[in-house]
Protein backbone atom coordinates (compact mmCIF):
# COMPACT_ATOMS: atom_id res chain seq x y z
CA UNK A 1 0.00 0.00 0.00
CA UNK A 2 1.50 3.37 -1.13
CA UNK A 3 2.54 5.72 1.88
CA UNK A 4 0.17 8.54 2.31
CA UNK A 5 2.04 11.94 2.92
CA UNK A 6 -0.11 14.92 4.77
CA UNK A 7 -1.44 18.06 2.35
CA UNK A 8 0.73 20.95 2.50
CA UNK A 9 0.66 24.11 0.78
CA UNK A 10 4.09 25.05 -1.11
CA UNK A 11 4.47 28.35 -2.31
CA UNK A 12 1.77 29.53 -4.39
CA UNK A 13 -0.06 26.30 -4.02
CA UNK A 14 0.97 22.77 -4.08
CA UNK A 15 -1.66 20.02 -2.92
CA UNK A 16 0.32 16.72 -3.92
CA UNK A 17 1.33 14.08 -1.50
CA UNK A 18 4.67 12.99 -1.91
CA UNK A 19 6.11 16.87 -0.90
CA UNK A 20 6.09 17.73 2.45
CA UNK A 21 8.03 19.83 4.68
CA UNK A 22 10.81 18.92 6.50
CA UNK A 23 11.13 19.45 10.31
CA UNK A 24 13.87 17.08 11.09
CA UNK A 25 17.11 18.42 13.84
CA UNK A 26 19.84 17.66 10.96
CA UNK A 27 19.12 22.01 9.36
CA UNK A 28 16.63 20.57 7.08
CA UNK A 29 13.92 22.63 8.58
CA UNK A 30 11.90 24.31 5.95
CA UNK A 31 13.30 22.25 3.10
CA UNK A 32 10.70 20.55 0.72
CA UNK A 33 11.12 17.16 1.23
CA UNK A 34 11.08 14.70 -2.08
CA UNK A 35 11.21 10.83 -2.14
CA UNK A 36 12.94 9.86 -5.34
CA UNK A 37 12.73 6.43 -7.07
CA UNK A 38 16.08 5.46 -8.36
CA UNK A 39 14.95 2.04 -10.08
CA UNK A 40 18.46 0.48 -8.88
CA UNK A 41 20.74 -0.25 -6.14
CA UNK A 42 23.19 2.27 -4.74
CA UNK A 43 25.59 2.58 -8.68
CA UNK A 44 28.47 4.94 -9.54
CA UNK A 45 26.11 5.39 -12.27
CA UNK A 46 23.96 8.01 -10.30
CA UNK A 47 26.94 9.70 -9.40
CA UNK A 48 25.40 13.34 -10.57
CA UNK A 49 22.51 12.77 -8.24
CA UNK A 50 25.20 12.14 -5.39
CA UNK A 51 27.14 15.22 -6.55
CA UNK A 52 24.10 17.14 -6.24
CA UNK A 53 23.49 16.14 -2.84
CA UNK A 54 26.95 16.59 -1.77
CA UNK A 55 27.35 19.87 -2.75
CA UNK A 56 24.03 21.55 -1.52
CA UNK A 57 22.45 22.09 -5.05
CA UNK A 58 19.58 20.57 -3.91
CA UNK A 59 19.26 21.94 -0.45
CA UNK A 60 20.36 25.61 -1.88
CA UNK A 61 16.80 25.43 -4.64
CA UNK A 62 15.23 24.57 -1.11
CA UNK A 63 14.71 20.69 -1.63
CA UNK A 64 15.52 17.67 0.91
CA UNK A 65 16.04 14.97 -1.47
CA UNK A 66 15.79 11.01 -0.22
CA UNK A 67 17.09 8.35 -2.65
CA UNK A 68 14.59 5.33 -2.88
CA UNK A 69 16.02 2.43 -4.21
CA UNK A 70 13.52 -0.39 -3.51
CA UNK A 71 12.67 -2.22 -6.07
CA UNK A 72 9.46 -2.38 -5.84
CA UNK A 73 8.95 1.06 -5.68
CA UNK A 74 7.05 1.98 -9.59
CA UNK A 75 8.51 5.71 -9.85
CA UNK A 76 6.19 6.06 -13.12
CA UNK A 77 2.95 4.79 -11.13
CA UNK A 78 3.75 6.63 -8.17
CA UNK A 79 4.14 9.67 -10.47
CA UNK A 80 0.85 9.16 -12.35
CA UNK A 81 -1.44 8.73 -9.24
CA UNK A 82 0.02 11.69 -7.68
CA UNK A 83 2.18 10.13 -4.82
CA UNK A 84 5.27 11.07 -6.04
CA UNK A 85 6.75 14.00 -7.67
CA UNK A 86 9.70 13.09 -9.94
CA UNK A 87 11.17 10.02 -10.77
CA UNK A 88 13.98 8.58 -12.90
CA UNK A 89 13.00 6.40 -15.64
CA UNK A 90 13.63 5.28 -19.15
CA UNK A 91 12.53 6.82 -22.09
CA UNK A 92 9.93 4.01 -23.15
CA UNK A 93 8.40 4.02 -20.03
CA UNK A 94 6.89 7.43 -20.75
CA UNK A 95 5.11 7.11 -23.75
CA UNK A 96 4.21 3.29 -22.24
CA UNK A 97 2.76 5.16 -19.08
CA UNK A 98 1.17 7.13 -21.43
CA UNK A 99 -0.75 4.68 -23.54
CA UNK A 100 -2.22 3.35 -20.76
CA UNK A 101 -3.23 7.09 -19.14
CA UNK A 102 -0.97 8.05 -17.09
CA UNK A 103 -0.82 12.17 -16.89
CA UNK A 104 3.18 12.07 -16.60
CA UNK A 105 5.74 14.27 -18.46
CA UNK A 106 9.19 13.93 -18.80
CA UNK A 107 11.41 16.93 -17.73
CA UNK A 108 15.13 17.10 -18.08
CA UNK A 109 17.00 14.47 -20.40
CA UNK A 110 19.63 12.91 -18.09
CA UNK A 111 21.32 10.63 -20.66
CA UNK A 112 21.41 11.96 -24.38
CA UNK A 113 22.64 8.40 -25.53
CA UNK A 114 20.21 4.74 -25.08
CA UNK A 115 22.48 3.24 -22.72
CA UNK A 116 22.21 -0.69 -23.98
CA UNK A 117 24.39 -2.45 -25.94
CA UNK A 118 24.37 -6.01 -27.54
CA UNK A 119 27.74 -8.13 -26.36
CA UNK A 120 29.13 -11.14 -27.79
CA UNK A 121 32.16 -13.58 -27.71
CA UNK A 122 34.64 -12.21 -30.26
CA UNK A 123 35.11 -15.73 -32.07
CA UNK A 124 31.35 -15.00 -33.55
CA UNK A 125 32.54 -11.67 -35.63
CA UNK A 126 29.44 -10.13 -34.76
CA UNK A 127 29.78 -6.12 -35.22
CA UNK A 128 26.81 -5.04 -36.97
CA UNK A 129 23.18 -5.49 -36.26
CA UNK A 130 22.55 -7.61 -39.27
CA UNK A 131 25.30 -10.04 -37.89
CA UNK A 132 22.51 -10.73 -35.24
CA UNK A 133 20.54 -13.02 -37.56
CA UNK A 134 20.23 -16.35 -36.55
CA UNK A 135 21.75 -15.89 -33.15
CA UNK A 136 20.33 -16.75 -29.57
CA UNK A 137 20.38 -13.88 -27.40
CA UNK A 138 20.05 -13.15 -24.13
CA UNK A 139 18.42 -10.39 -22.27
CA UNK A 140 16.41 -10.00 -18.97
CA UNK A 141 13.33 -10.46 -20.47
CA UNK A 142 10.73 -9.37 -23.62
CA UNK A 143 10.38 -6.07 -21.13
CA UNK A 144 11.98 -2.89 -20.33
CA UNK A 145 15.20 -1.07 -21.74
CA UNK A 146 17.04 -3.67 -22.90
CA UNK A 147 14.44 -5.24 -24.58
CA UNK A 148 13.16 -1.93 -26.55
CA UNK A 149 17.00 -1.22 -27.46
CA UNK A 150 17.13 -4.76 -28.83
CA UNK A 151 14.33 -4.06 -30.81
CA UNK A 152 15.53 -0.95 -32.53
CA UNK A 153 18.69 -2.61 -33.46
CA UNK A 154 16.89 -5.27 -35.11
CA UNK A 155 14.68 -2.57 -36.90
CA UNK A 156 17.43 -0.58 -38.06
CA UNK A 157 19.27 -3.81 -39.58
CA UNK A 158 15.23 -4.41 -41.14
CA UNK A 159 14.96 -7.89 -38.82
CA UNK A 160 12.19 -8.37 -36.71
CA UNK A 161 12.19 -10.85 -33.37
CA UNK A 162 11.43 -13.88 -36.01
CA UNK A 163 14.84 -13.39 -37.58
CA UNK A 164 16.61 -14.21 -33.85
CA UNK A 165 16.00 -16.84 -30.90
CA UNK A 166 15.84 -14.35 -28.13
CA UNK A 167 15.90 -16.35 -24.71
CA UNK A 168 14.86 -14.45 -21.44
CA UNK A 169 17.48 -14.95 -19.11
CA UNK A 170 16.72 -12.43 -16.08
CA UNK A 171 19.63 -10.16 -14.73
CA UNK A 172 21.89 -12.68 -14.96
CA UNK A 173 23.66 -11.84 -18.12
CA UNK A 174 27.46 -11.34 -17.24
CA UNK A 175 27.36 -14.68 -15.12
CA UNK A 176 25.74 -16.67 -17.74
CA UNK A 177 28.14 -15.34 -20.18
CA UNK A 178 31.15 -16.17 -18.14
CA UNK A 179 29.40 -19.65 -17.42
CA UNK A 180 29.51 -20.11 -21.87
CA UNK A 181 25.43 -20.44 -21.18
CA UNK A 182 25.13 -17.50 -23.21
CA UNK A 183 27.38 -16.28 -26.36
CA UNK A 184 25.54 -13.12 -27.14
CA UNK A 185 24.12 -11.11 -24.40
CA UNK A 186 21.83 -7.41 -24.53
CA UNK A 187 22.99 -4.86 -21.09
CA UNK A 188 23.41 -1.67 -20.46
CA UNK A 189 26.91 -0.23 -22.30
CA UNK A 190 28.28 0.78 -18.99
CA UNK A 191 27.79 -2.38 -17.27
CA UNK A 192 27.67 -5.72 -18.51
CA UNK A 193 30.59 -5.14 -21.20
CA UNK A 194 32.87 -3.22 -18.97
CA UNK A 195 32.33 -6.27 -16.66
CA UNK A 196 33.29 -9.00 -18.68
CA UNK A 197 36.45 -6.99 -20.37
CA UNK A 198 37.54 -6.89 -16.70
CA UNK A 199 37.83 -10.66 -16.38
CA UNK A 200 39.77 -10.60 -19.68
CA UNK A 201 36.70 -12.22 -21.63
CA UNK A 202 37.25 -10.90 -25.37
CA UNK A 203 33.88 -9.57 -26.29
CA UNK A 204 32.16 -7.21 -29.24
CA UNK A 205 29.89 -4.49 -28.38
CA UNK A 206 27.02 -3.36 -30.87
CA UNK A 207 25.79 -0.02 -29.02
CA UNK A 208 22.39 1.15 -29.87
CA UNK A 209 23.02 5.14 -29.76
CA UNK A 210 25.51 3.98 -32.63
CA UNK A 211 22.50 3.05 -34.94
CA UNK A 212 19.81 5.22 -33.29
CA UNK A 213 18.93 8.11 -31.61
CA UNK A 214 15.82 7.04 -29.08
CA UNK A 215 14.47 9.09 -26.11
CA UNK A 216 17.00 7.89 -22.76
CA UNK A 217 16.59 7.78 -18.76
CA UNK A 218 15.49 11.22 -17.67
CA UNK A 219 13.48 13.26 -14.69
CA UNK A 220 9.57 12.12 -14.94
CA UNK A 221 6.92 14.65 -13.54
CA UNK A 222 3.29 14.54 -13.36
CA UNK A 223 0.71 16.88 -15.13
CA UNK A 224 -0.23 17.84 -11.79
CA UNK A 225 2.69 18.97 -10.35
CA UNK A 226 3.92 20.82 -13.54
CA UNK A 227 0.91 22.73 -13.64
CA UNK A 228 0.41 23.52 -9.86
CA UNK A 229 3.92 24.43 -9.14
CA UNK A 230 6.43 25.04 -11.97
CA UNK A 231 8.75 26.30 -10.07
CA UNK A 232 9.36 23.23 -7.98
CA UNK A 233 9.81 21.52 -11.50
CA UNK A 234 12.02 24.28 -12.45
CA UNK A 235 14.36 24.15 -8.83
CA UNK A 236 14.48 20.20 -8.82
CA UNK A 237 15.62 19.36 -12.36
CA UNK A 238 18.39 22.78 -12.84
CA UNK A 239 19.19 22.00 -9.13
CA UNK A 240 20.08 17.99 -10.74
CA UNK A 241 21.59 19.63 -14.00
CA UNK A 242 24.36 21.50 -11.75
CA UNK A 243 25.25 18.44 -10.33
CA UNK A 244 25.30 16.66 -13.83
CA UNK A 245 27.72 19.25 -15.43
CA UNK A 246 30.42 19.00 -12.12
CA UNK A 247 30.32 15.27 -12.89
CA UNK A 248 31.07 15.67 -16.47
CA UNK A 249 33.81 18.44 -15.89
CA UNK A 250 35.41 16.48 -12.85
CA UNK A 251 34.95 12.42 -12.79
CA UNK A 252 37.21 12.34 -10.06
CA UNK A 253 36.06 14.63 -7.46
CA UNK A 254 32.13 13.41 -8.61
CA UNK A 255 33.37 9.66 -7.88
CA UNK A 256 35.10 10.65 -4.23
CA UNK A 257 32.10 12.71 -3.45
CA UNK A 258 29.92 9.01 -4.55
CA UNK A 259 31.43 7.14 -2.18
CA UNK A 260 29.25 8.64 0.20
CA UNK A 261 26.19 7.09 -1.30
CA UNK A 262 27.56 3.30 -2.29
CA UNK A 263 27.86 1.57 1.07
CA UNK A 264 30.27 -1.33 -0.99
CA UNK A 265 32.18 1.23 -3.29
CA UNK A 266 35.28 0.62 -1.18
CA UNK A 267 35.03 -3.19 -2.35
CA UNK A 268 34.61 -2.71 -5.57
CA UNK A 269 37.42 -2.45 -8.41
CA UNK A 270 38.25 1.20 -8.12
CA UNK A 271 39.23 0.75 -12.05
CA UNK A 272 36.23 -0.71 -13.12
CA UNK A 273 34.27 1.65 -11.20
CA UNK A 274 35.92 4.65 -13.13
CA UNK A 275 35.51 2.97 -16.20
CA UNK A 276 31.47 2.76 -15.18
CA UNK A 277 31.33 6.07 -14.56
CA UNK A 278 34.02 7.32 -18.14
CA UNK A 279 31.14 5.60 -20.22
CA UNK A 280 28.22 6.50 -18.38
CA UNK A 281 29.71 10.20 -19.23
CA UNK A 282 29.67 9.61 -22.62
CA UNK A 283 26.35 9.01 -22.91
CA UNK A 284 25.65 12.36 -20.54
CA UNK A 285 27.12 14.73 -22.48
CA UNK A 286 25.24 17.68 -24.56
CA UNK A 287 25.82 21.04 -25.80
CA UNK A 288 22.42 21.90 -23.75
CA UNK A 289 22.41 19.28 -20.91
CA UNK A 290 18.80 18.48 -20.15
CA UNK A 291 17.79 18.89 -23.25
CA UNK A 292 15.07 16.30 -25.46
CA UNK A 293 15.53 16.23 -28.68
CA UNK A 294 12.38 15.53 -30.90
CA UNK A 295 13.53 13.18 -33.15
CA UNK A 296 14.72 10.34 -30.11
CA UNK A 297 10.78 11.04 -29.12
CA UNK A 298 10.03 10.20 -32.58
CA UNK A 299 12.01 7.16 -33.14
CA UNK A 300 11.15 5.76 -29.35
CA UNK A 301 7.82 5.91 -30.45
CA UNK A 302 8.20 4.21 -33.92
CA UNK A 303 9.98 1.83 -32.04
CA UNK A 304 7.31 0.72 -29.65
CA UNK A 305 4.77 0.84 -32.16
CA UNK A 306 6.86 -1.63 -34.39
CA UNK A 307 7.59 -3.82 -31.26
CA UNK A 308 3.04 -3.72 -30.44
CA UNK A 309 4.37 -2.13 -26.84
CA UNK A 310 1.70 0.63 -27.90
CA UNK A 311 -1.17 0.66 -30.47
CA UNK A 312 -1.15 4.00 -31.92
CA UNK A 313 0.57 7.12 -32.29
CA UNK A 314 0.47 10.12 -29.57
CA UNK A 315 0.90 13.70 -29.07
CA UNK A 316 4.81 13.51 -28.04
CA UNK A 317 4.72 17.17 -27.36
CA UNK A 318 2.63 16.07 -24.62
CA UNK A 319 4.96 13.23 -23.16
CA UNK A 320 7.97 15.60 -22.89
CA UNK A 321 8.85 19.27 -22.13
CA UNK A 322 11.93 21.73 -22.43
CA UNK A 323 10.34 24.25 -20.37
CA UNK A 324 12.50 23.35 -17.36
CA UNK A 325 15.71 23.21 -19.21
CA UNK A 326 18.09 26.19 -18.52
Amino acid sequence: MFRKFILITLGLALALSACSRSQSPDGSAGLTRIRLPMGYIPNIQFAPMYVTIQKGYFRAAGLDVELDYKFETDGVALVGAGELPFAVVSGEQVLLARAQGLPVVYVGAWYQQYPVSVVARSELGILIPQDLKGKKIGLPGLFGANYVGLRALLSEAKMSESDVNLDSIGFNQVELFVAGEQDVIVGYTANEPIQLRAREIPVTEIRVSDYVQLASNGILASEKVIAENPELVRAFVSAFLKGLADTIADPEEAFELSAAHIPNLADLDADVQKQVLATSIEQWKADRLGYSDPQAWENMQDVLLEAGLIDQKMDLNKAFTNEFVP
